[in-house]
């Protein structure tokens, strides 16, 4: 890879290896297992893998390392491990780098299963967590000590889309020597700056917007070349959460179009925001990338945009919401996002069903509020169909 090469055609081209037939597109290893030309050749590589070599498909596999190295390209990480769903990818970031009395703190707004990990499994094996308001950095100075070891939180929570300063965050953690890890999903891999903000390591749905079309489930970590393959690749290569080659053949594909993608739904979701501004069935419209978001600069300074994905709190309610819900011809309801389809979730009755109704009060995540994933529709039928659907649930 040129080192001059800007982000579309790294995006196309970073990491392809290609076989003896030097193929266009990337080739499929659908293997399980390597043959060794000899038994000395075998235990060598059992002692250490070179660059290119590879032993058993949990371990790593040609198509899955194109793909780390092409997201690691976009990110400007050192190194990548692809993982088989985006939430093996905060697990296993988490729990390979914790042990038994260690102290994690964490933003409290977070999506369903991330809540899970940290207060149900974490805790489980001893590791202590604290959660903070992820938006006061006074909580977070509070929160953080001298023997703190990691630091995680979602750079915009989902679903009520509040932004993280990481660049501070960062800074206090590594005051104490602790690390950075961060969800990373809804500022989407084309719009990250976290490793410039001094974040560690930054985690990804690889299901969101890097496939971005809704078929198959994926997720990456990305870091240091001492953290992914000194700390989570033995992990995640022993506990098996790694990446299929097929999959891993989508994703290289999503990333050829995801610069082109992602940015038409920023521009689509920002237009949305904008025309549903005032809207009588509305509480409010939330989009980061708004002005009238309580955050905007700090997004435009982190982001420059404001992302793929907007909050709706309808007043009326759970029963306004589901009007709304039903309403929609265009948009779909379902609990993805990042996806070429609008797609519509009513999160207080699905992805954070489980939480009880005072912390789902004190997250925001009221019975009105719909997360609107914003697709590659014409955003004048988005608009129209949005708008309909708010006029017969208001």
């Amino acid at each position: 890879m040129s080192e001059t090469w800007k982000r579309r055609t790294r995006m196309v081209h970073s990491g392809t290896r290609r076989s003896q037939y030097n193929e266009v597109s990337e080739a499929i290893f659908l293997t399980q297992g390597f043959v060794y030309e000899s038994a000395e050749a075998a235990e060598e590589r059992f002692i250490k893998a070179g660059p290119d070599e590879f032993i058993y498909a949990r371990y790593g596999n040609p198509t899955v390392a194109m793909f780390e190295d092409r997201i690691a390209a976009l990110e400007g990480t050192e190194d990548a491990f692809a993982t088989a769903s985006g939430m093996a990818a905060v697990s296993g970031a988490l729990t390979s780098c914790l042990r038994a009395g260690d102290h994690v703190v964490s933003a409290r707004a977070l999506f369903g299963s991330c809540l899970y990990v940290l207060e149900e499994v974490l805790t489980r094996f001893g590791v202590e967590v604290t959660f903070v308001d992820g938006t006061d950095l006074a909580q977070w100075q509070a929160a953080i000590r001298s023997d703190t070891k990691v630091v995680f939180f979602e750079s915009i929570a989902n679903p009520t889309l509040e932004v993280i300063d990481a660049a501070a965050v960062s800074r206090m953690a590594h005051a104490v020597g602790a690390l950075v890890i961060v969800d990373n999903v809804f500022a989407t891999p084309v719009f990250s700056n976290a490793v410039e903000q001094g974040v560690d390591v930054v985690v990804y749905s690889a299901t969101k917007h890097i496939d971005g079309q809704g078929r198959a489930l994926g997720g990456v970590v990305l870091g240091t070349r001492d953290f992914i393959r000194g700390t989570l690749e033995p992990y995640m290569k022993h506990t098996g959460g790694s990446m299929s080659p097929f999959t891993a053949w989508i994703m290289l594909k999503g990333l050829e179009t995801i610069d082109l993608r992602v940015r038409a739904q920023a521009d689509t979701a920002l237009a949305i925001a904008e025309a549903l501004q005032g809207h009588d069935a509305l509480a409010r419209a939330i989009y980061p990338g708004h002005p009238s978001h309580a955050q905007h600069d700090l997004v435009l300074r982190e982001m420059g945009k404001g992302g793929t994905v907007l909050a709706l709190d309808l007043k009326g309610g759970q029963e306004a919401a589901f009007r709304f819900l039903n309403a929609l011809e265009i948009v779909v309801i379902s609990n993805n996002l990042g996806d070429a389809k609008s797609i519509a979730t009513h999160p207080a009755t699905t992805t954070h069903q489980r939480l009880p109704a005072a912390q789902k009060a004190s997250l925001g995540i009221t019975p009105g509020l719909v997360r609107l994933s914003v697709g590659l529709e014409d955003c004048d039928d988005l608009i129209a169909d949005i708008t309909r659907a708010l006029d017969a649930a208001g």
